[in-house]
């Protein structure tokens, strides 16, 4: 025992004088370290380099600013000519700021309009109201015509197809894809030939391409009624359903298209003379017959 705290006190002894040693030599002056530390130069260095960027920023007074602003100003003017020129040119061809006007519904207009297209034998006022020789928002006046109603009436049928081919075991992504392709083509066929009848008959009427997309849409209506009458009750419920809904989209195609179309003396309900006046009454009587035609070709084959 005593030999190891000798031991242990020995190299206690032989220890301390090398720590000593040790603390010492890091005590050395400046002449015992290998490398000069230029921590400090550098510091000066950088902050003289400041200094000096500092004194050239200041030779040239404002020499960014006005660059930076001139690019600003330049893009900012770059980017408002695209939007101007993309809004010109994109609503030569699709009227966003029209197509505003006929989504201005609520659901007041909706069922009102609904119940119009349905029973519109009761209904006596037809023309389409005006503030300031603009027409009012369809949510105004249920005579005015829309596309909100014609957009879901066709997304309607879609679904409705898609359930009846689903009844009769031939329901496929693709040939609802067909489906819906082809009412599309047909509306849009329908629409070209009214376009063009009008032009062949020359009609100044306000009509634009898109009331005509309306009323042309309005027919999906019916059909959805048919079919679903023919899905819940059997072909018989369809036919007579339909029947009603054709008869219901003639009568207010006749009654609508005839203040647009004949001339102010037919639609005050005055005697028709003319030649012209003759052609445009066919024109609309026309017009007015293709629905029916078109309700039950899309309809037949989904009700079995």
């Amino acid at each position: 025992m005593d030999y190891t705290a000798t031991q242990s006190g020995f190299r206690q002894r032989k220890l301390q004088p090398n720590i000593r040693a040790r603390n010492s030599s890091m005590e050395v002056p400046d002449a015992s370290q290998l490398f000069e530390d230029t921590s400090g130069a550098g510091q000066g260095s950088q902050t003289g380099y400041k200094a000096q960027t500092g004194d050239q920023a200041a030779g040239f007074p404002g020499f960014s600013d006005p660059m930076s602003n001139l690019a600003m100003a330049y893009g900012s003017s770059l980017a408002t000519q695209g939007k101007e020129l993309m809004d010109k040119n994109l609503d030569r061809f699709i009227p966003i700021s029209k197509l505003k006007y006929y989504f201005a519904v609520d659901t007041v207009y909706v069922g009102k309009k609904l119940g119009l297209l349905i029973f519109p034998y009761m209904h006596e006022n037809w023309e389409v109201s005006y503030q300031q020789d603009i027409p009012v928002a369809p949510r105004f006046d249920v005579n005015a015509p829309d596309l909100y109603i014609p957009t879901m009436g066709f997304i309607t049928y879609i679904l409705v197809a898609g359930l009846a081919l689903g009844t009769q075991n031939k329901f496929s992504p693709e040939l609802l894809g067909v489906q819906a392709s082809s009412a599309f083509v047909w509306l849009v066929m329908e629409v070209l030939a009214v376009l063009l009848s009008l032009y062949l008959v020359t009609v100044n009427t306000d009509l634009t391409t898109i009331d005509l997309l309306a009323f042309a849409g309005y027919k999906y209506v019916g059909m959805i009624v048919g079919v679903v009458s023919g899905l819940l009750f059997g072909r018989p419920a369809y036919y007579l359903s339909l029947l009603w809904c054709c008869a219901a989209i003639f009568v207010f195609m006749i009654r609508t298209l005839r203040l647009k179309l004949l001339s102010e003396a037919a639609a005050e309900g005055k005697l028709v003379r003319g030649t012209r006046n003759q052609l445009r009454m066919y024109l609309t009587m026309a017009i007015a017959a293709a629905q029916p035609v078109f309700m039950y070709f899309l309809t037949f084959h989904l009700v079995r």
